[in-house]
């Protein structure tokens, strides 16, 4: 634990700040979506989502401005690095979600969307508890045990899909097929995303501790 205190006590804190808001600007997106899902035609709520998304962005560039000119071994800048792309990556891919039910003009919510979405929703939290975890890390287990949770929800939304796929080839309609199947897609690439950060946090949690 000393060598974990130590990285922490350097000059990181700035960073490990910056990370916290952006995976908690991950959850408001996916709240966002989980809103907008519930009431398609109501522009200002998918406006919320790309106000959300561009939020975040400019989160990602403080915390790559602020890795360029702090001092931490290449490795330690490369999981932060890591950690930030891929919540960014999720948050992009929550806005393309919204922007595709709405530029698809879908009017009520596709079959498994809503389940899908409430998952991807849950995984976004368990990336901002592990998140918020870094700069204290008082329980290591603890820290894992929320690293696993997040595969958990991710093979939910891997059966979901599957499901939603299967169901949606029943359909002679190439168009919907199409346009379902890429929002399907994106729905569950983002829970991919969730995994990724679980999976750097993991590695970080067995290396300081």
């Amino acid at each position: 634990m000393g060598q974990w205190l130590s990285w922490v006590k350097s000059n990181e804190n700035e960073i490990l700040k910056i990370l916290d808001d952006l995976a908690s600007k991950a959850v408001e997106t996916s709240e966002a979506l989980v809103e907008y899902l519930n009431d398609l035609g109501n522009l200002e709520k998918m406006e919320k989502i790309r106000r959300l998304e561009s939020e975040g962005d400019e989160y990602t560039r403080e915390i790559f401005a602020e890795l360029n000119k702090t001092f931490i071994t290449p490795l330690d800048r490369e999981d932060m690095q890591r950690i930030a792309s891929k919540i960014d990556d999720v948050i992009d891919f929550i806005d393309g979600i919204a922007a595709r039910l709405y530029s698809y003009k879908i009017e009520t919510p596709p079959a498994f969307t809503k389940d899908m979405i409430e998952e991807l929703s849950k995984a976004t939290k368990e990336v901002q508890y592990m998140v918020s975890k870094l700069r204290r890390m008082k329980n290591p287990q603890d820290m894992i045990n929320h690293c696993r949770n997040t595969s958990d929800i991710e093979h939910k939304v891997d059966d979901l899909y599957r499901d939603a796929i299967r169901e949606l080839f029943e359909s002679n309609d190439a168009i919907h097929i199409i346009k379902l199947k890429d929002i399907y897609e994106s729905i569950e690439t983002a829970s991919d995303r969730c995994v990724d950060v679980a999976d750097v946090v993991e590695d970080i949690v067995l290396k300081y501790t």
